[in-house]
């Protein structure tokens, strides 16, 4: 469905926002998963920094899209190393993308419904949740470890409408992550928007196949 991003709320029953890189700045996560982790990494291993990051990241892609790869229990016994720790570590960094939480707090205040569908380990949640507030801002949250199959599996859309119940028609579904849309967009949700500038250390995404913003307020 080729919608406008800058309308689509009008005719919005349920509104459903990814958390990382759509309402938080995905600066945050690449940070952990791609310089703190291989340092420590490297330190407990006694390898070069550049060695462990060939090593883990050929270990990311071996998982990316399937629930292990947003699963901190996997990522701690795997390589040995407390990666929740590490979160807690730098929890300073963790903040808004530019205008969402202006963005929520409108949004909290109309009759649409507001729902936080995360790939989102649940001890990552709620330490996010505990340092922005973002929990307060949205009707229901909801983690994909729940039900036990990311967001890009069908599986999940299913598990989902059988908890909540959603009209594909009139659902409006928020992410920055182009394989999760197109499992939405296979499951039958007709608005989907995509954020272009998840982290804002990094340039614009371009090349999507769906309708992007740069920040989820320019639907405002």
């Amino acid at each position: 469905m080729n919608i406008d991003p800058k309308t689509a709320l009008q005719r919005t029953e349920t509104l459903m926002l990814d958390m990382d890189g759509t309402v938080l700045d995905l600066a945050f996560d690449n940070y952990v998963w791609t310089d703190l982790v291989p340092r420590r990494y490297a330190a407990a291993n006694g390898m070069t920094l550049d060695a462990a990051r060939d090593h883990l990241f050929n270990q990311y892609r071996a998982v990316q899209g399937d629930l292990e790869w947003y699963c901190l229990d996997h990522w701690c016994e795997r390589l040995g190393i407390d990666v929740m720790q590490l979160h807690h570590d730098v929890n300073h960094r963790i903040g808004y993308l530019p205008g969402a939480l202006d963005f929520l707090r409108t949004v909290h205040k109309q009759d649409t419904r507001v729902l936080l569908v995360t790939n989102s380990h649940p001890d990552t949640l709620a330490l996010k949740d505990a340092v922005t507030g973002l929990g307060d801002y949205f009707d229901g949250v909801f983690s994909s470890h729940n039900y036990g199959h990311a967001k890009e599996s069908q599986a999940f859309w299913h598990a989902l409408q059988d908890d909540v119940g959603f009209d594909i028609e009139t659902t409006l579904f928020v992410d920055d992550n182009q394989p999760v849309l197109q499992s939405a967009h296979d499951y039958g949700v007709k608005m989907l928007v995509t954020v272009t500038r998840p982290d804002t250390t990094q340039p614009l995404k371009r090349g999507s196949d769906f309708r992007g913003v740069e920040s989820v307020a320019d639907m405002l």
